[in-house]
């Protein structure tokens, strides 16, 4: 019994107990995660597309790693141009732990599909609030009220 399962964009063919590394997933060590699964293969009977719905690939992240460094060189003859960088991946070491199908509920647990909302429920356009009545241009806004002036000073006479 093995799986196909998607992470990190690449593609892997697990089994259970199988340990491997994958790049770096956002869970800390000791953590269970679920893996995407693209195809189950049990003995003769191989599942994809619809089926995969009840299929559950589950892996224990035993640690974060990186990768060797990798030593990257340029170089244009004749020009002068010499660069060197280098990069080190970020991985995790995962560990599958189960590969199957998911345990099918009963009957009674099954959860009732959501009542849909009827006609009636939606909000009519009389609902709406109405706009309020915009000023014309030719009339002065009644906020809108002369500056205050300073009293002017006499001299007395």
């Amino acid at each position: 019994m093995y799986a196909i399962i998607k992470t990190g964009g690449k593609q892997y063919r697990v089994q259970q107990g199988e340990s491997l590394l994958v790049e770096r997933l956002p869970a800390g060590d000791g953590e269970t995660v679920a893996l995407a699964p693209l195809l189950f293969v049990d003995g003769s009977e191989v599942v994809d597309g619809d089926g995969l719905a009840d299929i559950t690939v589950e892996a224990k992240i035993v640690a974060h790693e990186r990768g060797p460094k990798l030593r990257i060189v340029k170089f244009k003859p004749k020009r002068g141009y010499k660069r060197r960088t280098g990069h080190r991946q970020e991985l995790t070491r995962i560990e599958v732990t189960s590969l199957g199908r998911a345990a099918k509920r009963s009957a009674t647990s099954k959860r009732k599909p959501a009542a849909k909302p009827t006609a009636e429920a939606k909000p009519t356009a009389e609902a709406k609030p109405t706009a309020e009545a915009k000023p014309t241009a030719d009339a002065e806004p009644a906020a809108v009220q002369p500056a205050a002036t300073e009293p002017e000073e006499t001299n007395g006479t």
